[in-house]
């Protein structure tokens, strides 16, 4: 399944890019966040329940860096571990734009596994759309605390 968009952000590249570039800020993007280890600079694991049906669904994500080139591009691959599911994702993200304002352009391919992948795309994709989105709006409210900061400086 393949999901892409584009966010536009009232702040600088480099203050995007220091959202986004940051393990720590990224894992309190996402919801259900449980535990977060950051192993080095490229790789990072963290405990998640996803909201999924009744209770939800805990996994353990592992995510790994693969390509960068500051304060434009990114990629990076989660691996999930969970009862009952698996999941690929490997996300990218693009980022142009002049002065106060950065255009993002964002794609991710998922692959889901398991019982839970057997739901089908019908199913998952507006789950997954509606996770993106959360992670999207977290991530406009945290640039512009990045943002509020780094002019208080």
């Amino acid at each position: 399944m393949n999901v892409s968009g584009t966010k536009e952000l009232e702040a600088s590249r480099e203050v995007v890019w220091s959202v986004i570039n940051d393990p720590a800020q990224m894992a309190g993007l996402m919801p259900g966040v449980e535990g977060f280890e950051i192993r080095d600079d490229r790789h990072w694991q963290a405990k998640v329940k996803v909201p999924l049906g009744l209770g939800g669904l805990r996994m353990t994500i592992d995510f790994e860096k693969l390509a960068e080139r500051p304060p434009e591009f990114a990629s990076m691959n989660a691996k999930g571990k969970g009862v009952g599911a698996m999941m690929n994702m490997t996300t990218s993200f693009t980022l142009t734009g002049e002065g106060d304002h950065t255009s993002m352009e964002w794609s991710a391919e998922v692959k889901i596994a398991g019982p839970v992948g057997s739901m089908g795309q019908r199913v998952l994709q507006p789950i997954i759309s509606q996770q993106v989105g959360n992670v999207l709006t977290a991530l406009e409210a945290k640039v512009a605390e990045a943002r509020s900061a780094s002019e208080s400086v």
